[in-house]
């Protein structure tokens, strides 16, 4: 059980299975035992948690020959003609005592503010964005006369949890907590609905880990981001 008591925390297990075989079917393709998020939503893929070797065959109907994906929690070891081209050490974190609570100045980000969510995301690379993330969940973002200089929003959606991610700031309006207030501000909209948030990063960033354990986060698993290519 989490902290907050109610909500059942073994989807987190295999978060991106969870969140397309429920609350995100809609972005789903499938074949079989495999899954994955519409390309133009997120890189995402994601097996059945009992799946055996053979899986691997419903994931490249899935891609296609000669196409890379990212797989998210446990899976057997792909086949012989797939390439794994790069392994990504990560860590889990679940809200324990985060202090949620709504920012007067963030602003509910649309469609219209794609373009300007790339370009931050792709100058300080808190992970992948696509031209149709915005649709997962609520995204919020802090302006200096009239520019983006921050953001943060909601991803993967197991059951009675859903992801923090894309926590970015502009480098030259770093130091200011914009960050922090986001994150804040983004958890206090998912615990109204009754949710509790997560999130993923990177454990070789150390300084952000940092940030979300004195923000009330605290590790929950470790997993790896498997980048792979499909035989081709």
């Amino acid at each position: 059980m989490s902290p907050g008591g109610g909500v059942t925390d073994g989807v987190l297990d295999s978060p991106a299975w969870a969140a397309l075989a429920g609350p995100h079917r809609r972005f789903a393709e499938v074949s079989g035992r495999a899954v994955r998020y519409h390309p133009d939503v997120a890189p995402f893929a994601a097996v059945a948690p009992d799946a055996g070797d053979d899986v691997w065959d419903d994931l490249a109907k899935l891609a296609g020959p000669g196409q890379v994906v990212t797989v998210v929690g446990a899976a057997p070891p792909p086949p012989a003609g797939w390439e794994v081209v790069l392994e990504i050490p990560g860590v889990q974190l679940v809200d324990v005592e985060l202090d949620a609570a709504a920012d007067p100045e963030a602003v509910r980000l649309d469609e219209t503010d794609v373009p300007e969510m790339i370009d931050l995301v792709e100058r300080t690379q808190p992970g992948p964005f696509r031209a149709r993330t915005i649709q997962l969940g609520t995204y919020l973002g802090l302006r200096d006369r009239g520019k983006l200089v921050a953001m943060a929003g909601e991803r993967m959606h197991p059951p009675g949890w859903t992801e923090i991610s894309a926590v970015c700031t502009d480098p030259a309006y770093r130091g200011q907590g914009l960050a922090t207030r986001l994150v804040r501000a983004v958890a206090a909209g998912i615990r109204a609905r009754g949710e509790q948030p997560f999130l993923h990063a990177s454990a070789s960033n150390t300084t952000a880990i940092r940030l979300y354990e004195a923000l009330g986060f605290r590790l929950r698993h470790r997993l790896t981001f498997r980048v792979v290519r499909t035989a081709g």
